[in-house]
């Protein structure tokens, strides 16, 4: 497995994905030995929402919000077109994701993802779905995206287009490391 640390500069591809009508599958039924609950957050603080954010993303160098200040993230999430919604099961958070229709007709699928230690539980498609039709349950959606990278988890893609995503295009990037960081191989 290679390690990069960090300051390194390393190469991935990010690919948008849209969606242009409801899905035709319906609310998927709770995951076997799930006994917890999916709960919007009412007026997130920051420092729940990074919580969130560092323990989904730190095995694929999710870094982008911590360049952004706490007042601007704080009105971002206190947003009435912003729900983040957190998957808590064993008393705690597996995982979560961000909706964001701030653009008229349209929904963003800001964030998705499961703590480690959660992946392969059969989680991550039923929060997938119930994500996804909670974004269409807006009057007057015609749009939902997502975009994922070569960073993420190497089925997301997969994922996202077996539940009803196209991808639209893709984008060569570059990031610099901020911390030492092994790719994920699950």
């Amino acid at each position: 497995m290679t390690t990069y640390r960090a300051g390194d500069t390393v190469p991935y591809t990010v690919t948008f994905l849209e969606m242009t009508e409801r899905p035709t599958y319906g609310w998927p039924h709770t995951p076997n030995g799930m006994s917890g609950a999916l709960l919007k957050a009412e007026h997130p603080p920051v420092w729940y929402f990074r919580a969130l954010y560092d323990a989904v993303g730190r095995d694929y160098a999710w870094t982008d919000i911590h360049a952004s200040e706490d007042a601007e993230l704080a009105d971002w999430l206190n947003s009435p077109d912003i729900a983040l919604c957190s998957l808590i099961d064993k008393g705690w958070p597996q995982g979560f994701f961000l909706l964001d229709w701030r653009e008229a007709g349209e929904c963003e699928l800001c964030y998705f993802g499961l703590v480690p230690g959660s992946v392969g539980r059969g989680l991550g498609t039923w929060m997938l779905r119930t994500a996804i039709l909670t974004a269409w349950e807006r009057e007057g959606l015609t749009r939902l995206t997502i975009n994922t990278c070569t960073l993420d988890h190497p089925r997301a893609l997969i994922q996202y287009q077996k539940h009803g995503f196209t991808p639209i295009r893709q984008e060569d990037r570059t990031r610099v490391l901020l911390r030492d960081w092994s790719p994920a191989l699950s």
